[in-house]
């Protein structure tokens, strides 16, 4: 993967360039559904209670693997514009040491004014998905 050729540092600042292309949210918002329809197909089997993630209006199942010290996580959601949501957070996070998720401050988010742009629902999805994404490298960090 190309992207983990790249620091955490790396993936966040072409994150916030690419999204820097638009001048419009409607653009954005585009984008967003484009990355979600790029996620990799999420087997239905896999779709159950202990993997959704709680505070999203929509339905986010989110699941991860662990390999060679790195999180891989894998997600999928009902709704195209969440969708799109986790599958940037995938993109940013999944192939990181529990060190380097713990480390960031997930300020990317803030830097492409993704939390402003949405709907308060939405909105709290998302810190709803930052936060299981967090919750799982604490857990999986080695002390």
């Amino acid at each position: 993967m190309e992207e983990q050729t790249k620091t955490l540092q790396e993936v966040e600042s072409d994150v916030v360039d690419e999204f820097s292309m638009f001048d419009e949210w409607l653009d954005k918002y585009e984008y967003l559904i484009e990355l979600g329809k790029s996620l990799k197909s999420y087997p239905e089997t896999d779709k159950t209670d202990d993997r959704l993630i709680k505070g999203c209006q929509s339905r986010v199942w989110l699941d991860y693997k662990i390999e060679d010290g790195r999180i891989w996580f894998n997600a999928d959601s009902d709704a195209i514009i969440t969708k799109g949501i986790i599958s940037l957070l995938i993109r940013i996070y999944s192939g990181r040491t529990p060190e380097e998720i713990m480390s960031s401050d997930f300020s990317v988010v803030d830097k492409i004014g993704l939390k402003e742009n949405l709907s308060p629902t939405r909105a709290n999805g998302l810190v709803s998905m930052i936060a299981r994404i967090r919750e799982i490298a604490v857990e999986n960090n080695k002390l």
